[in-house]
């Protein structure tokens, strides 16, 4: 019987370590096991302690994935350069994910395939990390309001919240905890800080690299290269990568305050990222929009 893999496509190898290991051989066990050609399994990142595949391949056999993990780990612990351990696990997220489970439960499994699904889609979404972001934060100049305040409202929507680390004012170390977060099963992954228009803000296009196509909108617009910006505005970005929905939200409390609304109304709603993302931009605008106006009738008074 074939399985469609629903656009899930990627596998995930956490607590591995490499020293000069060959990326297409590790490729090639996997598709021999998973019996598939080649030229269908693909290495796309490499990490310190992951590795990430992607199956180019929609349809499989179900003999071919269920159960399969012990055996793909035991190839590639044999092969010269790769480093497993006790810890060592595969995820991957719908349909590829039974490639973890018990070969004898095979027959159960597919004939309850759609509960499965079901179970695991809802199981992700709950599943949220909040990534505060910025030196301000790291050395401790400021508090941090945001992440208990996320993390509390959404525990009441019965999510289950991780609070990660802070993340650095660096595009590598961005994408590398939001690529991480992605391979642990977070269903919702929000940052707060790093959307401005400075060369230390880099939250936008962190999530840029791990969704291309992820929605990005202005909050507002100037003139690039006035001041201290090097970017012609200020933009927040909602993405979409497998199950997981990925948020980079502004660093003020306020209107960290003021979105978070607005994006648990969008993911009770089911709305894409760009409907989120235009949303939340939206709200977002018009409270700066508002501070504009009464920055300058205040002025305009003293003037007078």
């Amino acid at each position: 019987m074939g399985l469609n893999l629903l656009e899930k496509t990627e596998l995930w190898i956490n607590n591995i370590t490499l020293d000069n290991a060959n990326l297409t051989r590790m490729a090639g066990i996997l598709a021999e096991v998973l019996k598939l050609d080649k030229e269908k399994v693909l290495v796309v990142d490499v990490r310190s302690n992951h590795i990430t595949f992607d199956i180019m391949e929609k349809n499989v056999e179900q003999e071919n994935i269920i159960g399969k993990e012990s055996e793909i780990l035991e190839k590639l612990g044999a092969m010269d350069g790769v480093n497993l351990y006790d810890d060592t696990y595969i995820h991957s997220n719908g349909i590829l994910g039974t490639i973890c489970y018990d070969q004898d439960n095979a027959p159960e499994i597919i004939e309850n395939i759609n509960t499965m699904e079901k179970e695991i889609t809802e199981r992700i979404s709950k599943r949220a990390i909040v990534y505060p972001t910025g030196f301000e934060l790291k050395e401790g100049l400021i508090e941090d309001t945001n992440t208990p305040f996320l993390k509390e409202l959404l525990e009441n929507e019965g999510y289950k919240v991780t609070i990660g680390k802070i993340i650095d004012d660096d595009l590598d170390i961005a994408s590398y905890h939001l690529s991480d977060a992605l391979s642990r099963g977070f269903g919702l992954i929000i940052t707060t800080g790093g959307v401005g228009a400075e060369d230390k803000d880099k939250s936008v296009e962190a999530l840029l690299r791990v969704d291309k196509e992820a929605a990005v909108d202005y909050i507002v617009k100037f003139q690039k290269g006035t001041g201290r910006h090097v970017k012609d505005g200020v933009r927040i970005g909602v993405g979409q990568v497998g199950l997981s929905r990925i948020v980079t939200l502004p660093g003020p409390n306020d209107e960290v305050r003021l979105a978070a609304p607005v994006l648990l109304e969008c993911l009770n709603n089911n709305s894409d990222k760009t409907v989120t993302s235009r949303k939340l931009s939206e709200v977002l605008a018009k409270k700066l929009m508002a501070k504009k106006h009464m920055h300058h009738k205040h002025h305009t008074h003293d003037w007078k």
